[in-house]
């Protein structure tokens, strides 16, 4: 998610939708098929289209967080405390065309009273467990909660990543991914350390962190991961500038050398896969790895800020 600082220069626009454009897109279906991205010929990926959500029919927006299994589930998380849950249809040629399913509801906090949501509800990252269950980031108030199901209690991470703490309350763990060998990755979005060319990362589990350095493009930062099955993880990276042109997004890769054997202090220096000028410019926040129809496809998901001049989306790939 943005920071507050713009999303409150952005509110000025939104009364630009106009009230009949609002009213419209209260109708129709959940998502509807984009056009495929005119990716350059060398690119390592194929770029098949993807969809565009309907927030007014979802029932909100601001997705985060995203998962995508090998039966076609998707799974996706909101900054404003919701999860979403649907079934991706595939069209002839594979490529999804529609999401069917629907389910909804609201993760829910340890606690039992009620809590200000400004604080508790800002989810930006999922991540699916092996053994069943999932993990879900948050800022404002910055833990990792652990969801035996979407529907259930949150189950609080404990130990924290160590230095999570001091992180500033919209810059939290925004990438988290586990991988292959059971082992989590988890990467701040904006807790610098002192050079102000790397952000804090970990790798490992509770109680058995090693804090890494994460050295971002410039003038981006990480917003998601999500790790290949071969030990290489995805990870996607945001910039935003009033002056620059908005939003602009980038899929980068981490090497599976840089995560086997770590030692504290370690620099996780990825690789640029998908450049900004590839991808269309928004608020890319979401990655996810799946196997379809025998090959390795990946998704990129949009967070719309729950404003009315954005537009939520997904995106499908595949690897040549």
């Amino acid at each position: 998610m943005i920071a507050s600082r713009r999303r409150a220069l952005a509110l000025g626009l939104v009364g630009l939708a106009g009230l009949g454009a609002c009213a419209a897109l209260r109708q129709g279906p959940v998502a509807t098929r984009l056009p495929p991205l005119p990716l350059p010929a060398d690119s390592p990926v194929m770029s098949h289209g993807g969809l565009a959500f309907n927030r007014h029919m979802m029932g909100f927006g601001g997705l985060s967080g995203l998962h995508i299994d090998d039966a076609l589930n998707w799974t996706a998380v909101s900054d404003l405390g919701y999860w979403a849950q649907a079934r991706l249809v595939p069209g002839p040629d594979g490529t999804p065309v529609g999401l069917e399913d629907l389910r909804t509801g609201s993760l829910r906090q340890e606690f039992p009273l009620p809590m200000p949501a400004s604080v508790m509800r800002d989810a930006e990252a999922l991540a699916r467990l092996p053994e069943g269950g999932w993990l879900v980031s948050f800022e404002r108030w910055h833990r990792i909660c652990r969801y035996p199901e979407l529907t259930a209690r949150c189950e609080r991470v404990t130990p924290a990543p160590p230095g999570l703490d001091q992180a500033p309350p919209n810059a939290g763990i925004e990438s988290l991914t586990v991988l292959p060998d059971g082992r989590w990755l988890a990467v701040s979005e904006g807790l610098w350390m002192e050079d102000r060319q790397h952000l804090r990362a970990w790798i490992g589990r509770p109680g058995a962190w090693v804090p890494l350095r994460y050295r971002p493009d410039r003038n981006f930062v990480p917003t998601d991961a999500a790790a290949l099955p071969d030990g290489r993880v995805l990870m996607v990276e945001r910039r935003f500038s009033l002056l620059g042109g908005g939003f602009r997004g980038q899929l980068r890769l981490l090497p599976a050398e840089q995560l086997g054997t770590v030692v504290e202090g370690a620099v996780l220096a990825p690789q640029t896969l998908i450049g900004p000028d590839s991808l269309p410019a928004d608020n890319w926040e979401g990655v996810a790895v799946f196997r379809h129809r025998g090959a390795l496809w990946l998704a990129l998901q949009v967070d719309d800020n729950e404003m009315a001049f954005q537009q939520g989306q997904i995106q499908f790939f595949s690897f040549r």
